[in-house]
């Protein structure tokens, strides 16, 4: 509950769990198959049915987190593991579904979530393009309409090196739908990026305090960095804009402080323009700067002042 409030006071549009129970994603068998094997994962040694057992959402948790979720004007959505998540789920009327990267592949269960009309929410990680456009494939023909495509880095934490922001303008285009990223860097520097490549969703993982601990503490936001995700995100997004070249209307009015040509001595009718007598200065109340090679050498008309913009009454051009 204290998670729900932090993301909702660090300003998090919306929230997600997950919906497994480790009988769901794995076998309770304790051989090498069973056990993680990585040297740099964050869980070697760990055997799966066990690290699930420590990791789950307890089903009757759900409920009072997605209603305290929607108190504080939070969506509340889910990632099932299997098809009894998936009726279970319905029966709290979730109002999208995620499909985590380690199960793109699992075919009947997209299909599944897909079935329920809702948007659909699929993690690329570790998913090469022919696999993708089999999940994305299955989703739509099983009756989804509205899908996200996430580009991940399934490593816990992931390094920027390894995210290849640039594949999420490609996802778009291939597969002509919204991509987000699903980050697992540490800091915000990548999820910021995404956005500058047309990414319109961002899943972090959240908790109050790395130091408590937990299975995915170690590469998780506190509530500041959220909070700082948040407002920054919202500032990259906004900065797009369009394609546009030109003053901006807010600009307009600066433009008297560009530069032009301005009188820099006295000087009496019949005098000679030079590089003593005439500047390139602000404001921009005179000639644009592109005709001062021109008149150098030309003769005022009239006697003028320093400080005086040069316009075209003051030469014979």
């Amino acid at each position: 509950m204290e998670i729900v409030e932090a993301a909702a006071d660090s300003g998090a549009h919306a929230i997600k769990l997950q919906t497994y129970s480790p009988e769901t994603i794995t076998l309770d068998v304790n051989n090498s198959d069973f056990t993680i094997n990585d040297e740099n994962s964050l869980w070697q040694g760990k055997n799966l049915h066990n690290l699930y057992k420590q990791a789950y959402t307890p089903w009757e948790w759900h409920k009072p987190l997605m209603k305290k979720a929607s108190e504080l004007g939070l969506i509340c959505f889910s990632s099932p593991f299997d098809e009894t998540a998936v009726d279970f789920l319905e029966s709290l009327d979730v109002p999208i579904y995620k499909i985590a990267s380690f199960e793109n592949n699992h075919l009947p269960l997209i299909r599944k979530v897909a079935a329920t009309g809702k948007p659909v929410i699929i993690s690329s990680g570790m998913t090469s393009l022919e696999d993708m456009e089999e999940a994305v494939n299955t989703v739509k023909h099983a009756g989804c309409k509205e899908l996200i495509l996430l580009k991940c880095t399934s490593n816990y934490p992931a390094s920027p090196e390894d995210s290849n922001i640039l594949t999420i303008p490609d996802m778009r285009k291939h597969f002509k739908c919204q991509v987000g990223l699903s980050d697992h860097t540490m800091g915000i520097g990548a999820s910021l990026a995404a956005i500058a490549h047309g990414a319109t969703l961002i899943e972090k993982h959240f908790t109050l305090d790395r130091s408590d601990g937990g299975v995915d503490s170690a590469f998780s936001m506190e509530p500041s960095d959220m909070s700082s995700l948040v407002k920054e995100s919202k500032r990259a997004w906004q900065s797009l804009g369009i394609i546009k070249y030109g003053p901006t209307k807010l600009e307009e009015k600066s433009l008297l402080y560009k530069r032009s040509l301005y009188i820099s001595q006295d000087m009496k009718t019949g005098e000679v323009l030079s590089e003593k007598n005439l500047r390139i200065v602000r404001p921009g109340h005179g000639l644009h700067p592109r005709y001062y090679e021109k008149l150098l050498g030309e003769k005022i008309l009239k006697d003028v002042k320093k400080g005086e913009a040069l316009d075209w009454s003051h030469v014979k051009c």
